[in-house]
């Protein structure tokens, strides 16, 4: 089969003078069209990111060292798939944020994300609070529990919000040890937040998952000053 290339086209003068002579007769300023035909001007990836974060967390900004060490591994880390491509998380160290409610944990959990986007690292993210995992992996009709599962175990980067804050049950607990020991086989970065002190965290969530916590994360533990309030006050 033969093909043919053929030359891009430009359009000569005497076809821009019909155009713009029709444009004339109906009253449409040229001005306009090329205005409407102009390619929109591309989203910087920090944009992106924030715009899929709750409004709240748009702005957050990570300071604490930790969670900075943490970032700059994760940065480090990361690969790119290709050459001149962009580097993506792939695998890397997980934190687990432990302190009272007010703490400055989630905010800390945003920060760190928008900080790996800011060093150029591309980011494929999910974030959550325990409770809404839960409730979307419950088995019901219609939906596929296990696919759900699996896709949330192999996110690149997961955000856990809240580990604890959710009535304990022993499908509760099974439900976590296998995301958790999945991202821990994987070695996938992943950012915990609980209000729990860390021995209450192994009560709640039980001896395995509370293993593959003290092997895959590195604690860091928040003061004991609830921020919300002390804004509320300030």
């Amino acid at each position: 089969m033969r093909t043919h290339s053929r030359e891009p086209q430009t359009l000569g003068e005497g076809t821009l003078d019909r155009m713009a002579r029709i444009l004339a007769a109906r009253n449409i300023d040229p001005a306009a069209v090329a205005a409407l035909t102009d390619e929109p001007e591309p989203f910087s990836p920090l944009e992106t990111l924030s715009a899929g974060m709750p409004p709240r967390y748009r702005a957050a900004v990570a300071d604490h060292p930790k969670v900075l060490d943490w970032a700059r591994e994760v940065t480090e880390a990361a690969v790119a798939p290709s050459r001149g491509a962009r580097r993506q998380v792939t695998t890397g160290p997980s934190l687990l944020m432990a302190g009272v409610v007010g703490a400055g944990k989630t905010h800390q959990a945003y920060g760190a994300v928008r900080l790996l986007v800011q060093n150029g690292v591309g980011v494929r993210w999910r974030a959550t609070t325990a409770a809404d995992l839960y409730a979307e992996l419950r088995p019901r009709p219609g939906v596929d529990s296990e696919r759900e599962l699996a896709a949330v175990s192999r996110c690149p980067l997961l955000i856990i919000d809240d580990l604890g804050a959710a009535k304990a049950s022993e499908w509760t607990e099974e439900i976590t040890y296998r995301l958790i020991n999945r991202r821990y086989n994987l070695m996938l970065p992943t950012l915990i937040t609980t209000n729990l002190t860390i021995r209450d965290l192994r009560a709640h969530v039980g001896d395995r998952v509370a293993s593959r916590l003290r092997q895959m994360t590195t604690r860091v533990e928040f003061d004991e000053v609830d921020r919300r309030r002390y804004s509320a006050a300030a």
